[in-house]
């Protein structure tokens, strides 16, 4: 800590901790990266993981993230983003602050040497720390700075460490004091060379074995048994790997291929929870358990996961909203290797990494021989991967998918006909899905996603055996009918438009065959749903989105919907048209969900118009994590939401809240350690009362243009770790900024909070960039005078080419003008036509922030032409035309030009050249 917090004045000043793996240097590192001293230190901090197959702009995209904490669009825009772009965005973002950015597990100095130009100097005391297990690497990045090199444990550590492993502490000390007990464990702890993981590892597996028999057998198996696919591994690591290989062999035939699965994803790769125990069920690995029904299937993969954690093979990398159940997952690196190794030995698994493969162009073509193994994944890389040839013996087929989309195309399905599982992405405009998908009828799991308009095929019905149907992509999706007669569905989730919330759920107009759905979204009901009674028949849905036709149904579905006992997450978006017909009352059938323990409201919430009444008056109490965006509101949430005994997160989003002042009352919202508030137009005042929130972790205040100062209460929140700030008021950020070594004037509200992001860069482009748009319509209009009065210039000037060289040059230069004057206003009409109109484009470019580049180009070329316009004219005075009134008159004709030259774009879609005098 203290070579970190000590102020060097020098550019890419580096903190190295050095050792083999395993360990504990990620371990040492984090616990320093979130010590309180250290994040009050640093203005921002940014973790992110390097690993062998270093990818340079994952990296500086990972790190730029956690600097601007931006918004899911504005990390839509970072995406896009070249490589010069994004390298001067982050040394931009990072140059005026104290930093610390860990890069963790760097292996080879010619990665530092790529990722060191967006690392600027920053502010005095800036710092980066390395994790590394080569010496080399980090004398290469810093020599000033001697390593940190890390020893392993002594015997008595390792002991130590050991016994609290594998001695519970629900268990008497009787195995402790146990002399036999003692001389195995340190006979065996001493063969791990004092590597942390190894003794985890070790102690997890003989916290298994209750007598000293199984102790003996573990003993004599590790010193005397023959450990089949040592050869697979690191030698450097020899008797660590024996113990790791030793745990493998230990563990019940039915967690061994859960664990071989882990392989198919890359280093330090964070694996989803839900999606992994899906795919487990859809290779058979998960039965039900013995006189159960299937629907328990899932509980058993929990079960499974968390049997693999505490066997200290899998890591927990992050909780879900309830604080309890694991939502991310990990492996080490060294049980990584053990688990590929073990993978290819039992020819479980075969890699596609085309980053990796050398001489393959700009395109991979794969032909896998029928010795290949069963299952296939595909790593990120850039190339055009084409999978050829017939493949009987395939049962799973995985892209594993990072931001970017990978160019892959399979050349026939029917060569897949054993398939279980299939997971792609293509990076087209439009893909119509091949009708042979109908031929994988083992298929269980379906998941595809594309950039544009995804049609699939009625073949879908075919697939007899699917679990799980996954589509998503950025534009229209068509899904056949025939998916309702599919009768082992469990899994439906189609996402469109880029946003859940937009027209683009699937009808559910008729039954489901499956009596065994768990996840239903996003669905577009209306009265047919209540007419068939359909909701009725899914007894066991756990988690359902709907989106409302109209605002008439709402309440009539969810009184349908009161007696699904198992549904723990509800998503609803109501009609947005403030002038529908829904009422606060409607919700009232909310009361009754006492199993919901997630729910998101996305529309307008109608508030009762004498406000005796509150509209969220009727939230079920069970709730935990809730979700309120685009709801309007006037009267203060928080009289309402502070009472929910449960409510452990919360957001307010999108316009959730538009009145002028927020309220939360002492001793009010007891559990809530999570609160992020986003997009409020009005809010000027908040008041926070001591003893209100006292389980409050991390709190984010992001677009919220009139809040100018933080709520005094905020200093008896002692609890707080996190505050996150985006795009907030500079007059509020000012007032809490450190400047030298005196704070701001309501420093003393924050200075308890061990990690504080301010990151406004992103809100400032994109508010300059909407207004340089908004003002790109009035810049063509004007231009369209000027390119009338350059017409004139010139037809008068035909007679007066002979009387002046200087002219005559004038004269060429403001005919060329005229020129690119008129195609950029074709070009103006053309592109706002296509967008469906320019106030359009405006209004979603400022609340979604979509990129109108086209636009952007328009207004920089408007603006060039106007610079030298100015320049001619102040060299040319006889370029001047009185004001006659034939301006207008002239727009007109330009407009009826340009309404003939683009015939084919419908009236209301041209954006008029005349200027407004409503404006």
């Amino acid at each position: 800590m203290t070579m970190l917090m000590t102020e060097e004045d020098r550019p890419n000043a580096v903190v190295s901790i050095v050792g083999m793996g395993g360990i504990g240097k990620t371990t040492l590192a984090r616990k320093v990266y979130n010590h309180v001293e250290v994040r009050h230190h640093f203005d921002c901090l940014a973790w992110v993981y390097i690993s062998q197959q270093c990818k340079p702009r994952e990296v500086v995209l990972s790190v730029l993230m956690e600097v601007l904490s931006p918004s899911k669009d504005e990390r839509e825009l970072i995406q896009k983003l070249d490589e010069n772009e994004l390298w001067k965005s982050l040394f931009d973002a990072l140059k005026e602050k104290r930093y610390l950015v860990v890069l963790d597990d760097i292996w080879r100095s010619e990665d530092w040497d790529i990722l060191k130009p967006a690392l600027p100097r920053g502010r005095k005391g800036s710092k980066i720390l390395f994790t590394t297990r080569n010496r080399n690497v980090a004398l290469h990045a810093d020599p000033c700075n001697t390593p940190v090199e890390l020893s392993p444990l002594t015997d008595d550590e390792s002991w130590i460490l050991l016994s609290r492993r594998a001695f519970p502490l629900n268990k008497t000390d009787s195995h402790i004091r146990s002399e036999e007990f003692e001389k195995l464990g340190r006979e065996m702890v001493k063969k791990c060379g004092g590597l942390p993981l190894a003794i985890i590892v070790l102690g997890s597996l003989l916290a298994r074995k209750q007598s000293l028999d199984d102790w003996e057998t573990v003993h004599r198996n590790f010193f005397h048994g023959h450990l089949k696919g040592l050869q697979q591994l690191d030698h450097q690591y020899g008797a660590v790997n024996r113990i790791l290989v030793l745990s493998y062999n230990d563990m019940p035939y039915h967690l061994k291929p859960c664990f071989l699965y882990l392989a198919h994803y890359p280093e330090d790769w964070e694996i989803s929870k839900k999606e992994l125990i899906r795919l487990w069920i859809a290779e058979g690995f998960i039965s039900p358990l013995s006189g159960s029904e299937e629907i328990l299937m899932e509980d058993v993969g929990e079960q499974f996961l968390e049997e693999l954690i505490d066997r200290s093979l899998v890591q927990v990398w992050r909780r879900d909203y309830t604080g309890t159940k694991v939502k991310k997952c990990r492996i080490h690196d060294l049980l990584r290797n053990l688990c590929v190794g073990k993978a290819e030995e039992e020819n479980f698994l075969k890699f596609i990494q085309p980053s990796l493969i050398e001489n393959s162009g700009n395109s991979l073509d794969v032909t896998l021989v029928t010795s290949m193994p069963r299952r296939l994944a595909i790593h990120p890389g850039k190339r055009y991967v084409h999978l050829k040839g017939e493949h009987p013996q395939l049962r799973s087929l995985l892209l594993i998918q990072e931001e970017v989309f990978i160019n892959f195309h399979i050349s026939n399905f029917k060569n897949f006909k054993l398939l279980r599982v299939l997971k792609l992405a293509w990076n087209v405009r439009k893909w119509h899905v091949s009708g042979e998908i109908g031929n994988l009828r083992h298929l269980r799991y379906l998941r595809l996603k594309c950039i544009g308009e995804m049609i699939l095929p009625g073949a879908i019905g075919k697939l007899k055996n699917l679990h799980t149907l996954y589509f998503q992509c950025f534009s229209r999706i068509v899904v056949p009918n025939v998916v309702f007669k599919l009768e082992r569905l469990r899994q439906f989730v189609i996402k469109g438009d880029g946003y859940p919330w937009t027209k683009s759920g699937f009808p559910w107009w008729q039954s489901f065959s499956s009596k065994n759905i768990e996840t239903l979204k996003y669905m577009s009901v209306d009265k047919k749903l209540i007419e068939n009674n359909e909701a009725l028949r899914l007894s066991h849905i756990q988690c359902l989105g709907i989106i409302f036709k109209s605002s008439e149904d709402v309440k009539s579905i969810l009184l349908l919907m009161i007696k699904l006992d198992c549904l723990r997450s509800l998503s609803m978006n109501l009609p947005l048209e403030k002038s529908s017909s829904f009422s606060y009352l409607d919700l009232e059938p909310l009361l009754q969900f006492g199993h919901l323990s997630k729910l998101k409201l996305v529309g307008h919430l109608k508030e009762d118009p004498h406000q005796s009444h509150h509209v969220l008056k009727f939230l079920p109490q069970n709730i935990v994590k809730l979700t309120l965006q685009c709801s309007t509101m006037t009267q203060d949430p928080m009289e309402v939401l502070e009472n929910l005994p449960c409510l452990t997160i919360l957001n307010l989003s999108s316009f959730a809240y538009e009145g002028r002042k927020l309220i939360c009352s002492a001793n009010g919202f007891r559990q809530l350690e999570s609160f992020h508030l986003n997009k409020t137009t009005n809010l000027e005042e908040w008041e926070i009362q001591e003893g209100a929130m006292p389980r409050l972790r991390r709190l984010s205040l992001s677009l919220n243009f009139k809040l100018e100062r933080l709520p005094e209460g905020l200093r008896y929140i002692t609890t707080l770790q996190k505050l996150i700030l985006r795009a907030m008021p500079s007059s509020l950020t000012r007032r809490i900024e450190v400047i030298g070594e005196k704070g701001g004037e309501d420093f003393y509200k924050v200075r308890h909070i061990p990690s504080i992001q301010i990151s406004d860069r992103i809100a400032d482009l994109l508010i300059h960039e909407a207004v340089f748009l908004k003002d790109v319509k009035d810049q063509v209009e004007s231009l369209t005078a000027e390119l009338k009065r350059m017409q004139y210039f010139l037809k008068d000037a035909d007679r007066k080419l002979e009387q002046d060289a200087r002219f005559q040059n004038r004269v060429s230069e403001i005919r060329d003008l005229a020129y690119d004057a008129e195609d950029v206003i074709d070009s103006f009409i053309f592109k706002a036509a296509h967008q469906r109109g320019f106030h359009g484009i405006v209004k979603r470019f400022t609340s979604i922030f979509t990129k109108p580049f086209h636009l952007h180009k328009i207004g920089v070329q408007v603006k060039a032409i106007q610079t030298r316009l100015e320049k001619i004219s102040e060299n040319l005075p006889a370029f001047k035309i009185p004001g006659d009134g034939k301006a207008s008159s002239s727009i007109f004709k330009v407009q009826q030009r340009l309404r003939r030259t683009y015939s084919h774009v419908e009236e209301e879609d041209v954006v008029s050249l005349e200027v407004s005098t409503k404006d």
